[in-house]
Parts: C-alpha cells; sequence; structure tokens
C-alpha cells in the first residue's frame, strides 16, 4: 500500500496542482490531506496563486481518494463546497500493520500527546516544517508544508510505503525518511 500525505495547503491553486502532480506521479492509492486546505490563515503571507475556488475544484475532482483532517484554519463553510469530509479532529488508519493517528497538529502534537498505544504513529502538520522523530515508545511524522513551508525548507509531503516514511520535495526526491 502506498499511501501519500500532505498538509497546508492555505489555498494556493499553484502549490494544489503540484502536489496533485506528485500525487499522480507517486501512484498513490490515498492523498491524506492533514488540515489547513482553503484559508491562508491570518498569520500567514497570501501563498502564491491563493485561489481557493481552484483549489476546490481540483481537490473534488479526486474527492474519493481524499482523506482529510481539520485543520485550525478549516471551518464549516470549507465543509460546504467540499466534497470530501474534512472536519474530523483526528482519524486513525491501520496500514501494513502500523497504527497511524493522523491529526493536523494545532491540538495534538509532541508537546501533548493523544491518547496513543505503545508503537503507535502520530503525523501530523500544522508547523509547516517537515520532521521524522522517535521519541520514547512513538513516532512522530510531519510532511511539512506543500506551500507556506518553514524554517528554510522546500514544499514538501510524505510517502508511507513498505513501512517506510519519507518526505520529499516537489521534485519526488527524499529529503528524509524513516524504516518504521
Amino acid at each position: 500500500m502506498k499511501l501519500m500525505f500532505a498538509s497546508d495547503i492555505h489555498g494556493s491553486a499553484y502549490y494544489c496542482e503540484k502536489m496533485l502532480e506528485c500525487y499522480r506521479r507517486e501512484k498513490a492509492e490515498r492523498l491524506w490531506i492533514l488540515g489547513d486546505i482553503l484559508y491562508h490563515g491570518p498569520r500567514n503571507d497570501l501563498p502564491k496563486e491563493y485561489a481557493p475556488k481552484k483549489v476546490i475544484a481540483m481537490l473534488n475532482d479526486i474527492k474519493e481518494e481524499i482523506c482529510a483532517v481539520r485543520g485550525n484554519c478549516d471551518t464549516e463553510v470549507d465543509q460546504m463546497v467540499l466534497e470530501f469530509p474534512i472536519l474530523a479532529d483526528y482519524s486513525l488508519l491501520a496500514a501494513d500493520g502500523l497504527r497511524l493517528y493522523a491529526t493536523h497538529g494545532h491540538v495534538y502534537n509532541e508537546q501533548h500527546m493523544p491518547p496513543l498505544m505503545a508503537g503507535d504513529i502520530l503525523i501530523h502538520g500544522h508547523t509547516h516544517i517537515y520532521e521524522i522523530k522517535k521519541t520514547g515508545e512513538h513516532v512522530i511524522l510531519n510532511p511539512g508544508s506543500v506551500s507556506i513551508p518553514k524554517g528554510g525548507n522546500p514544499p514538501t509531503y510524505g510517502i508511507l510505503e513498505d513501512r517506510v516514511f519519507s518526505v520529499r520535495d516537489l521534485d519526488g526526491q527524499i529529503l528524509k525518511s524513516i524504516e518504521l
């Protein structure tokens, strides 16, 4: 099973299209969006080609392939225009014998862990900085941001395949990976 994880599109039609090009190139079975889909938020500058209506159309075209969780910039009005569920605060995912707790990261994160069992994996966005980290009995994954990366990072996404999670730039180059 091959899954793609992306976070923090923030209404950028330019980067949404780039993300979908990566998704098609990777031939992933599902696209997991870890929140902050349409709105740029009050703390961020407008991303390149900020056009939420175009993002809506692009994502609705593949609605059957998307799983999403709510980010701190996602609201009920966003759900009214997106044709796939986005308002869950988290989702539990079992894949390749792994248990992942997928959330945006503004509520649950390394500083405020959700109730995980030993061996569970927390995957979230929100910080706009990619990360792969083992901490005690858990692994914390963050695919970074597709459109507004921080910390000097390029736009990134994550791939989970054959129990390996990798963070990749938009050219598909692996920046960091971990065998889970």
